[in-house]
């Protein structure tokens, strides 16, 4: 899948600038699923073909009233 392909919910404005997205990010899919974008987290070990990202609170946020949530 492109990024080309998915939605966008957050970075989009009113947040900090990014450059070439390099920024902490919430996407979402065509299926309607959602793609996250952050720092790689070592919290604890994730299940073979799983990550962990960790991205700020107010990203979250970003993306929930990005979808009317």
């Amino acid at each position: 899948m492109a990024r080309e392909d998915l939605t966008r919910l957050t970075g989009n404005g009113g947040g900090p600038q990014c450059n070439k997205n390099d920024c902490p990010n919430v996407y979402r899919t065509t299926t309607g699923s959602f793609i996250v974008q952050g720092d790689a987290s070592n919290a604890f070990q994730a299940p073979e073909g799983e990550a962990l990202v960790e991205i700020p609170e107010s990203v979250l946020r970003e993306a929930f009233r990005a979808l009317g949530w």
